[in-house]
């Protein structure tokens, strides 16, 4: 085992998921700039097999590209390949495919089913590593197994088995590694004792380092133990709901000196966050109730130094900054300049399309049916939504719907059935997946000639991706109830909105702004635009956005205030969910390189309320003051 850490090393963590190889070079090169040598990357499993056994590693899941281009600028990496990497990204990233497989494989486990799919996955991941690798003269100098695996479970045959594999992979001069939380108990249950993985630790900013670093000696070789924190948090993230998390600059800074001072090693979780893009955020739970359900915003800001936009000029950039000139060796990089941002102005939108309209609910080729409500993962629709569809008896007072288990919201949605294809769905009301809700909804009287349609549609708003309750399938998980009698006979509809890493073949929500839509019968499209703008029917918006010069391509934001809640897709790249209604987090970042010279088009899926003026606004900073949160020092 070689050992690199005869001086000093400070390390930073970043997504792969910044979306062009422009921005990726920026943020290394501010993360190089903060006086950092080393880069840890994680590879999400699911980005780069979104379907069972189609691999993907372009565009955005270039990780070669990434890789090669953290050599070129000089600096070593960490790579985190999984099988679990936790990071606030869906279902640690783990492949929503594997929910749908019978039997489900046990992800973190030795249940043969699932280490026979991680088998095939390394077999096809850790090959590109190879000529990476700092023996080969390549940047990757540690390649981590498993993580916090201590605060999950107990297993060290499954441990053993990934060391094995990756030995056989990336042979025996790599250093590969296990993080643990920096507890005895942790690091029993989470590493292998010995010279098999270096081990390890993460620990609370602020907590003294030493004692720790004391207690991962223990479970390395002798003389093989530099301390390192692996998990050195910057700041924090937040959760929809909550005030915006912040962390004091100052603080941050001498805790990392603490550390820096006796020659310690600190990976800074995180240096760059940058944005939830499509539908991969993460959620967590409570640690003994799953319906504590707390999903990811859209922004991984998460209080770094440098910002989600790539801004650097903020305090705690210069604090740790200076920490860190104070124990390198050699002058640091003169600092870049933030990325200019602009606003492009209003942007006026039209409704193109009620999302019912999408379905033909007569004709059953377009829907899965079964007597009971069907997973998501059952039907194939891995993120975003799936409609349930049933009939009922219209009953005297109306009647109480009761969902015992639903992952993670629904709106509930009622209508007549009618000759005249005028017959808009009723909005009732939302069901969530959150402590102490009773899951109850009271569906008002509504006298019909046949029985009455029930419409319910339901949001994945991410997998939990730490904690006991990771194994999260999506979707309506029980039975239905009207008046405490199971309600039978159901139709599930998805709902085709592509995540980050698709590119659909054809997509006719997209294709709305552009042209009409040919699908839709001609007196539906009337019946469109005779409902007023106030309508809680979920309806697809777009509306378009001129850039005369190519020198006036820059980053922008898009404010989603007097909007509800829903997903926005910028030149049919997913940018992700708006929520201001929630908050904290009002404004979406639309990256420059998504954006072009001549006609950009947005289209929006609102799912409650939009704005009666019909209208976003672009703007040049973010804004976390949306709802009832306030700013919070974590």
């Amino acid at each position: 085992m070689v050992n690199l850490f005869g001086s000093l090393v400070v390390i930073c963590i970043i997504f792969v998921c910044i979306q062009s190889l422009q921005y990726w070079e920026d943020r290394l090169l501010k993360a190089k700039a903060l006086g950092l040598n080393t880069i840890q990357v994680y590879v999400p499993w699911n980005l780069h097999e979104p379907t069972q056994g189609k691999l993907v590693f372009d565009g955005v899941a270039n990780i070669e590209s990434f890789l090669n281009l953290c050599h070129k600028l000089g600096l070593l990496v960490m790579v985190r390949p999984g099988p679990y990497i936790c990071a606030e990204w869906d279902w640690g990233g783990f492949p929503a495919w594997f929910l749908s497989m019978n039997p489900s494989p046990k992800p973190r486990s030795s249940d043969p089913n699932f280490l026979q799919l991680v088998e095939r996955w390394w077999g096809n991941l850790l090959p590109k590593f190879v000529p990476l690798l700092y023996q080969n003269g390549g940047p990757i100098i540690m390649v981590q197994i498993e993580n916090e695996f201590g605060s999950y479970g107990d297993d060290q045959a499954y441990l053993h088995h990934l060391v094995t594999l990756a030995r056989g992979h990336l042979g025996h001069d790599i250093i590969l590694y296990t993080t643990d939380g920096g507890s005895r108990e942790n690091l029993e249950k989470g590493t292998i004792r010995g010279d098999t993985v270096f081990s390890a630790v993460d620990f609370t900013t602020g907590d003294n380092p030493w004692p720790i670093f004391k207690l991962q000696k223990e479970f390395n070789a002798p003389g093989k133990s530099p301390p390192l924190s692996a998990e050195f948090y910057t700041g924090w993230l937040t959760h929809w709901g909550e005030k915006i998390a912040q962390t004091d600059a100052d603080s941050t800074a001498a805790a990392l000196e603490e550390i820096l001072r006796k020659n310690g090693s600190a990976v800074l979780y995180m240096v760059h966050g940058g944005t939830n893009f499509g539908f991969y955020n993460g959620a967590n739970t409570g640690g003994v109730d799953e319906d504590d359900y707390q999903p990811d915003l859209t922004s991984y800001d998460y209080d770094a130094p440098i910002r989600e936009s790539g801004d650097v000029d903020d305090s705690k950039f210069n604090a740790i900054r200076k920490v860190i000139a104070r124990y390198s060796s050699a002058a640091l990089p003169s600092l870049p300049a933030s990325n200019e941002k602009t606003s492009y102005g209003p942007i006026h939108l039209q409704r193109k399309l009620f999302l019912f309209d999408m379905f033909d609910f007569t004709n059953s080729t377009s829907a899965f049916e079964s007597e009971n409500p069907m997973s998501m993962e059952d039907v194939g629709q891995l993120f975003g939504f799936l409609l349930y569809a049933t009939k009922y008896r219209a009953k005297r007072g109306g009647r109480i719907l009761f969902i015992p288990k639903l992952h993670d919201r629904a709106q509930v949605f009622i209508s007549c059935p009618s000759k005249e294809s005028g017959s808009r769905p009723t909005y009732v009301g939302s069901v969530e997946r959150k402590r102490y809700s009773n899951y109850k909804l009271s569906l008002p009287e509504l006298k019909c000639h046949s029985k009455i349609n029930l419409f319910i549609l339901v949001e994945n708003m991410g997998r939990v991706n730490y904690g006991p309750f990771i194994f999260d399938r999506k979707g309506i998980l029980s039975s239905v109830y009207l008046d405490g009698e199971i309600v039978q006979g159901w139709k599930m509809f998805p709902v085709p909105l592509h995540n980050l890493n698709e590119v659909p073949s054809y997509n006719p929500i997209i294709q709305s702004s552009y042209s009409a839509l040919k699908e839709i019968s001609a007196s539906r499209k009337r019946l469109i635009y005779k409902s007023e703008n106030t309508s809680r029917e979920p309806a697809f918006y777009s509306g378009r956005f001129f850039i005369d010069k190519s020198s006036q391509v820059k980053d922008t934001f898009i404010s989603f205030n007097n909007w509800g809640k829903g997903i926005a897709f910028v030149n049919d790249f997913n940018i992700g969910r708006y929520w201001p209604v929630r908050g904290p987090q009002c404004n979406l970042y639309v990256p420059a390189p998504i954006l072009k010279q001549g006609d950009n088009f947005l289209v929006i899926l609102e799912l409650e309320s939009p704005d009666p003026k019909l209208v976003v606004q672009t703007v040049d900073e973010p804004n976390f003051t949306c709802g009832s949160s306030e700013v919070n020092v974590h």
